[in-house]
């Protein structure tokens, strides 16, 4: 009997993110249901509905394999998408998918999970019209992935990549970074930026923009039926050549309260707009910033060197790992350091209980960041040379990929702020 291998090496146990998990787009509004017997497929397939690629897929994972299938579907309508593990060798498992495929509708997709690695098995199910067929043992990226390569068009234009920035603490500066790194990313890279400002009633994007606009990001929140490619770009202020703003009202002549999903749509239409989307999220615990946190590529959390920002910081993070358990810890940059006279938690000691190591420590310049911000321009339109541009310019480099953390490298901020403090 011939044998063929199939590849399940994904997991990374760990704990180190999986790249290529990372780079798979989210699958879309699918039901999808399991059925296993045996927990060692049960359980991954379990994990993979908690991922955030899966945020919008509904999956169910039932205990039994084609036998049970079939009694459920004699009578229950089959889902988008039908997970099978079976043990029975191969042409016992051909003759039982027959059986099932009486039950089954046709546009139904079927993925089988088998325990016979064998070459013609394999051509028999996909001759059969089986979507795919994996070996156990599977992982949860196994899944997801093979999930994602039958409901993803391979052929459509990819997603923009989407960077959630937000504050430990209100006022720690966590908007002025996010509106720099947009405009930094745009013009270092001539790459299309869209930043959305999500805080709809204080929000300051269109005062840092010098932008003011009629309509907004509002429009698209409270009219989400009338939200695609087209009426989206109508919303846009256009900022720089290739950097584009989706401002927030920040008038309270009306109430901003969201459910969980209210953000979603207008965040994967911006996606289908733009490579890179900047998520400026306002220092707030709801259900609809906690959705956007979790489902967003890469999370940065800003704080200042202070008690309460390192414990608001500890809960981010550890709630984020959570929600996020296959992607990478969220990045910090400690901003508003060295502040004359203000007692402060050194770099060291604020993140060694976090575990994250801060991309920057930016310090206090009030005159370089008030300076920017009453004349609406980002400071490398100001002060282009200053050493926290450059240092804005390396964050930019770093977060859109382009340049590896180096943390025993200290240059640009790192170094001036050192010197500073001697």
């Amino acid at each position: 009997m011939s044998s063929v291998a199939f590849d399940t090496s994904h997991e990374n146990w760990s704990g180190e993110p999986d790249k290529a998990l990372q780079a798979l787009r989210p699958v879309p509004r699918i039901s999808i249901q399991a059925f296993c017997e045996t927990e060692a497929v049960a359980h991954p397939i379990e994990r993979a509905s908690q991922d955030r690629r899966m945020a919008k897929a509904h999956l169910k994972v039932h205990m039994g394999g084609i036998a049970t299938a079939i009694e459920l579907y004699q009578s229950a309508a089959t889902p988008n998408l039908v997970i099978i593990e079976s043990r029975d060798e191969p042409k016992q498992l051909i003759a039982s998918l027959k059986e099932l495929a009486e039950v089954c509708d046709p546009t139904s997709k079927v993925i089988i999970v088998g325990h016979y690695n064998d070459v013609w098995l394999y051509r028999e199910l996909i001759r059969s019209g089986i979507s795919e067929y994996v070996v156990a043992p599977i992982s949860m990226a196994d899944i997801v992935s093979v999930i994602a390569n039958i409901f993803v068009d391979p052929h459509a234009a990819p997603l923009g990549r989407s960077i959630a920035f937000v504050g430990a603490k209100g006022g720690v500066g966590s908007s002025t970074i996010a509106h720099n790194l947009a405009w930094a990313m745009s013009s270092l890279f001539e790459s299309e930026v869209l930043v959305a400002d999500l805080d709809l009633p204080f929000g300051t994007a269109n005062i840092n923009f010098d932008q003011d606009p009629a309509q907004g990001i509002a429009e698209a929140v409270f009219s989400p039926e009338r939200i695609d490619e087209v009426y989206l770009d109508r919303l846009l202020a256009q900022c720089a050549e290739r950097l584009s703003l989706l401002a927030a009202p920040s008038t309270l002549d009306r109430v901003y309260d969201f459910e969980a999903e209210a953000f979603a749509q207008v965040i994967d239409t911006a996606q289908r707009s733009a490579p890179l989307v900047v998520l400026d999220v306002p220092h707030l615990w709801t259900s609809w910033t906690r959705t956007t946190l979790a489902r967003a590529d890469e999370v940065v959390i800003t704080a200042t060197p202070e008690l309460a920002n390192l414990r608001n910081t500890k809960n981010l993070v550890d709630t984020l790992k959570k929600l996020r358990p296959n992607d990478e810890a969220p990045k910090l940059i400690i901003n508003q350091a060295n502040v004359p006279k203000r007692p402060e938690i050194s770099a060291a000691d604020f993140s060694e209980p976090l575990g994250v190591t801060p991309l920057a420590i930016i310090p206090f310049e009030p005159q370089l960041f008030g300076n920017a911000a009453n004349n609406g321009r980002m400071l490398g339109e100001m002060e282009r040379n200053h050493p926290i541009v450059q240092t804005f310019n390396e964050l930019a480099h770093v977060l859109t990929g382009r340049r590896e953390i180096k943390p025993k490298k200290r240059s640009g901020l790192s170094a001036l702020f050192s010197r500073r403090k001697k």
